[in-house]
């Protein structure tokens, strides 16, 4: 894919939606695959009272909408103004104290895992069946929508088709505790052929900081297949 080819799918528009601004692909297709579509508004006249406290909506107590659910609150209930950089909106933009909670704690995979997968490390990569193994630097692409695998080869895995992503550990430490993260299976469809394909990535073991970067790189990958999968089930 030419340079030229790659910008105009990259390319944004600004557009203003009831929710407020969004700065989203211009091509829909090619938009993140861990984004959200904006909720349908439950209609004001389906809501008379707070879908939260149950106060009757009247001339002093308004109702407003959860940008992120789309449910009718009061004021109290819906008053937070959290990023929803899932749905691509420019500014904070309001939602109820659950919503809000969950935007807050996605919050963290934007401004420090998503980075983490931009950067990339180093593994041992198996394709298949293969008794092979190769050393790639796997890293996401700058527009989210490809894991990319560079080495003696060069291969691309779109996100939209990962199956199943399972980390592989070994052993637990002294004392209690959480096994240690060796590496990560993962299952992904091919377009145009049948079945699916297993990819599978193993941190090394050295002591020069890359074995650090790539345990790192694990579980921000971890966390990015569960807002893959959120995604598709919306």
């Amino acid at each position: 894919m030419s340079s030229e080819v790659a910008a105009r799918r990259d390319s944004k528009k600004l557009v203003r939606s009831p929710s407020g601004l969004r700065m989203v692909p211009e091509h829909r297709a090619f938009g993140s695959p861990f984004g959200l579509e904006e909720p349908q508004w439950v209609p004001d006249k389906e809501c008379p009272r707070c879908m939260q406290c149950d106060t009757k909506f009247d001339f002093l107590t308004r109702k407003h909408h959860c940008r992120r659910c789309g449910k009718c609150f009061c004021d109290k209930c819906c008053s937070q103004k959290v990023p929803l950089r899932r749905m691509c909106f420019v500014d904070p933009v309001r939602q109820c104290a659950q919503c809000a909670l969950v935007s807050h704690k996605e919050a963290e995979f934007y401004d420090r895992q998503l980075k983490v997968l931009l950067s990339g490390a180093t593994f041992l990569v198996t394709f298949g069946n293969s008794e092979k193994s190769e050393t790639m630097v796997c890293r996401l692409s700058s527009n989210q929508r490809y894991l990319l695998l560079d080495g003696d080869s060069r291969r691309e895995v779109e996100m939209a088709h990962v199956s199943t992503v399972q980390m592989l550990t070994e052993g637990f430490p002294p004392g209690g505790g959480n096994a240690r993260a060796t590496g990560m299976s993962l299952h992904y469809r091919t377009p145009g052929a049948e079945g699916v394909t297993q990819l599978k990535l193993t941190a090394g073991e050295d002591a020069n900081g890359s074995r650090r970067q790539a345990t790192a790189w694990l579980a921000a990958m971890h966390k990015a297949a569960k807002l893959l999968y959120e995604s598709r089930d919306q």
